[in-house]
């Protein structure tokens, strides 16, 4: 999977990679989405969490909790939700507690996973599988970000980036194992 945070205990992220750094058996799914947030400053929408630009941020406007919501058209297999912040810069402004939801749309969306983010700096990785073998990955259709709260009680927040990844499929249906060349997977099946 993804390098960790510099520190984790339960629940809790310390720290941050200044660096993306993703296993090569993960894809971004985010383009397969239509993305929407519960409130945004003007100039700061939900482009700008989306554009691969650390300069830029979405900024919310309005009450607590803040909402990214990631909607697919179909049921996709996720592992990883990736999100840049940076408490140098943002400060009050900077998550501090956070719920990922996963359901079928808004009305049945669960609580998977509520983490605490100790002053970050950088990208944080928020991993969606289970402990058990059979929760590799999560089945959905939506998935919610909720900002929960902000350090020193911030009411708006920034977040600079966030992506979402699932598993890289098996470019052949039906066979057990991957081939990583472009020649191997022509000459994979007999015709």
């Amino acid at each position: 999977m993804a390098t960790e945070s510099d520190g984790e205990e339960e629940g809790k992220l310390i720290g941050g990679n200044q660096h993306l750094v993703v296993d090569d058996d993960l894809r971004e799914m985010a383009k397969k989405a239509a993305w929407s947030v519960s409130s945004c400053k003007s100039g700061n929408g939900v482009q700008s969490i989306r554009d691969d630009n650390l300069d830029t941020y979405w900024q919310s406007d309005g009450a607590q909790p803040h909402l990214v919501n990631i909607q697919f058209q179909k049921k996709v297999k996720l592992q990883l939700v990736v999100m840049y912040v940076d408490f140098k810069l943002d400060e009050s402004y900077t998550p501090s507690k956070v719920s990922i939801r996963a359901g079928d749309g808004f009305h049945n969306l669960k609580e998977i996973k509520t983490v605490e983010l100790v002053k970050p700096v950088g990208w944080m990785y928020i991993p969606l599988s289970g402990t058990e073998p059979r929760d590799a990955f999560l089945n959905t259709f939506m998935l919610q970000i909720a900002i929960i709260s902000n350090h020193l009680n911030g009411r708006d927040t920034h977040v600079r980036q966030i992506k979402v990844y699932g598993p890289r499929p098996n470019p052949i249906p039906h066979q057990p194992f991957q081939f990583t060349s472009r020649e191997f997977i022509t000459y994979s099946s007999i015709r």
